[in-house]
């Protein structure tokens, strides 16, 4: 940055122009601006009096960043609480802000509706302004530029605003050297002149006649022909011809009767400074290329490692920033202990659900490796399936299919909806039941989820279930049927006999689907502390419960079990199953292939007439002990079926609970997506709702 300095002062250095007046100091060492044209200056004796500070040039207490032929450019920094009476200075005697700025006010009587501003590129650009309240824009519709675009301090003051915050300028190509318009931030266009007459102008000038909207008085601002350089007043630079002998630069500088030598002595300086830069330039490109090849090289490599074979696309880091557009906060799906869930789409239409991952040490990288692996070699009707992943910039980013329904969890606690029906509750059981089984026993080596909880099961636009977060997931071992690993899952869904002595089974998947099936039936939290100590663990709960013959007792009231016989024999079949799924010793539980099919036979009973259903068998009392053999087989289930029937009883009332569902959250919102919180696990799915709805409205 120095060196920058250094050679920006020589440049302007070695082109001040040879005619300027002797009695006006124009230069400034060590400042962006080390030498401003006439009329422009530092002392009593130049026209428009400007201030050198400490190697910075101001007008006022405002910094000056460029002088054109007909404006300054003056910087006004973001700033909260600011009197617009501070504005003042700047409506001078020989130049005042101009129509072609946008000032930000706040503390509006009425807020103004002169411009806007898009939201995205405010926060950009004033993202310190956060806290200090949504400002408003003061601008001047159809502004005209020239005399009659001036800016009066009465316009501001008599905005009905008390405070300026900063300012934006649409900068010409008229007024300077750049190619089109640009918007530039926290600055603020003054036009300016001169008081006299047009024989201020040099010979080969223009003189143009502005009207002071300060006092009214006539002013001049002077510039060169077209085929001439130089300030345009006889006092400055003046005009001079452009020859092939002498470009502007030299004109300017007043040495077009300088020797070769210092010429090619220039020209070796700027072909150097080109060189130079070319070549930092191409070191850049091939350093950033190196990176994103050893980035690709390292993702095959941990790939290798973990010995998966799996086709999931990789995406750059670009690719996923573009597709979140930024990894914007309105897109976000929720926030966690883990990381963020945001809602993006990638190469379609379609949206999916992106997961970047906070920042962990290598056993996260692991798991993230671990969790690829798993999804990527399994395939099932039930398993979320993994679209993409990326590696890059130290970031840990997941890709999966996006669900509309959000997880089981949060329908259970009322966060999405009124509750779910039983028959809905049924089939995401028995659907997430198949998918474990598939996982035991389908998959060789067998895959042990060791996270199967009510928030890692996801729900798609008819509520089928997709179990998710395979990220703690490990591979069994054929020869043996464990693996010694420490405890790792979520509170109130370990199985008590693997948090003490670190055996590791199907059975441990078993009694985790045992506790969601508990959630299913009585809608209550997994781990709650207002209950009385012993009940703090709701599997506790319910094995006392459902022991003792109690099962009524906790049954969430929205499933209505005295509605029907079917209805009520079904609860107490899977409370009867949760309850075998909870026991301590794992040998005394079912297997995930089991309860799956026991599910099954619970569903489709309901193709059965409804008297014809029930075991007629009195209800257990509370009061009365139940012997209940844990070890026993599933109980006999009777089934009366007429296979010709094309749908359940079951499946047409989670069709019409669908369409419903899908009307109301229609006439809602038209909106494509509807998350209200993430889907991931408890520690990186907070409860708040999410804003992307009101986002895509």
């Amino acid at each position: 940055m120095r060196i920058h300095q250094h050679l920006l002062l020589l440049f302007f250095i070695i082109t001040i122009p040879f005619t300027e007046s002797q009695n006006c100091q124009r230069s400034c060492p060590y400042s962006s601006l080390p030498h401003v044209p006439y009329p422009f200056g530092f002392s009593d004796s130049c026209p428009i009096r400007l201030n050198c500070t400490n190697g910075t040039v101001l007008i006022d207490r405002y910094r000056v960043l460029n002088i054109t032929s007909d404006t300054i450019l003056v910087s006004l920094p973001a700033k909260c609480n600011r009197s617009i009476s501070e504005m003042a200075p700047l409506f001078g005697r020989n130049y005042s802000p101009t129509w072609r700025n946008a000032l930000l006010l706040d503390k509006c009587t009425t807020p103004r509706k002169d411009c806007t501003v898009p939201p995205p590129l405010f926060d950009r650009q004033f993202g310190q302004l956060q806290g200090c309240g949504q400002p408003s824009c003061f601008a001047k519709d159809n502004a005209q530029g020239g005399d009659s675009g001036f800016m009066g301090y009465a316009n501001v003051s008599g905005s009905g605003c008390e405070h300026l915050y900063s300012s934006m300028a649409v900068i010409d190509p008229a007024n300077n050297s750049s190619a089109s318009v640009s918007l530039e931030f926290q600055v603020l266009q003054l036009g300016w002149w001169v008081k006299g007459g047009c024989d201020w102008c040099a010979f080969n000038a223009t003189c143009t006649a502005v009207v002071s909207p300060v006092d009214g008085a006539g002013g001049l601002r002077c510039r060169c022909d077209a085929g001439f350089v130089g300030d345009g007043f006889k006092d400055g630079s003046r005009c001079q011809r452009v020859s092939s002998n002498c470009n502007p630069t030299k004109y300017l500088s007043g040495r077009c009767g300088a020797s070769r030598k210092i010429g090619v002595l220039i020209g070796g300086i700027i072909a150097g400074a080109a060189l130079v830069i070319v070549i930092v330039l191409l070191w850049y490109l091939m350093r950033r290329r190196t990176k994103y090849l050893k980035s690709r090289q390292s993702i095959k490599h941990l790939l290798s490692e973990t010995a998966c074979s799996c086709s999931v696309p990789i995406y750059s880091y670009k690719e996923v920033e573009r597709a979140t557009f930024g990894f914007s906060e309105k897109h976000t799906l929720g926030t966690g202990a883990y990381g963020t869930v945001y809602a993006g789409k990638l190469n379609n239409d379609e949206w999916v659900a992106i997961k970047k991952i906070r920042y962990r040490d290598r056993d996260g990288i692991e798991q993230v490796m671990n969790e690829i692996k798993i999804i990527s070699s399994v395939s099932h009707p039930n398993l979320v399936r993994l679209l993409g992943f990326c590696l890059e910039r130290d970031e840990q980013i997941l890709i999966y299919e996006f669900m509309p329904n959000g997880t089981l969890s949060q329908h259970l606690q009322r966060e999405r909806g009124s509750g779910l029906p039983w028959t809905i509750r049924l089939s995401i059981a028995t659907e997430t039941a198949q998918a474990i089984a598939y996982l035991h026993s389908s998959v060789d080596p067998p895959i042990y989820h060791r996270d199967i909880k009510s928030s890692n099961i996801l729900l798609d636009r008819n509520f089928n279930s997709k179990v998710a977060d395979f990220g703690l997931s490990r591979l069994g071992m054929t020869e043996t049927s464990h693996i010694s690993t420490a405890p790792q899952g979520t509170p109130g869904y370990l199985d008590p006999e693997y948090h003490q002595n670190f055996y590791l089974s199907d059975k441990s998947d078993v009694y985790s689907f045992g506790v969601v099936l508990v959630e299913i039936l009585t809608a209550r939290k997994v781990v709650d502390f207002t209950r009385p100590p012993n009940y703090v663990n709701l599997a506790a709960l319910a094995i006392d419960k459902i022991g003792r013959g109690c099962v009524e007792d906790i049954i969430d009231p929205v499933l209505e079990p005295h509605r029907d016989a079917w209805t009520l024999s079904s609860v107490h079949k899977v409370a009867e199953l949760a309850f075998r799924c909870l026991a301590f010793h794992r040998d005394m539980r079912p297997s995930m292939t089991e309860v799956a099919a026991e599910l099954e036979q619970i569903k489709f009973s309901g193709w059965a007439p409804l008297e014809e259903n029930i075991v007629e068998s009195p209800v257990p009392s509370c009061t009365s002990s139940v012997d209940i053999n844990i070890g026993s087989e599933s109980p006999e289930v009777s089934i009366v079926a007429s296979m010709t029937r094309q749908k359940t009883a079951s499946e047409l009332k989670r069709e019409e609970f669908v369409v419903s569902s899908t009307d109301r959250d229609a006439r809602k919102s038209c909106s494509p997506v509807s998350v209200e919180a993430p889907w991931f696990s408890e520690q990186s799915s907070p409860s708040s709702n999410s804003l992307l709805d009101n986002v895509i409205r």
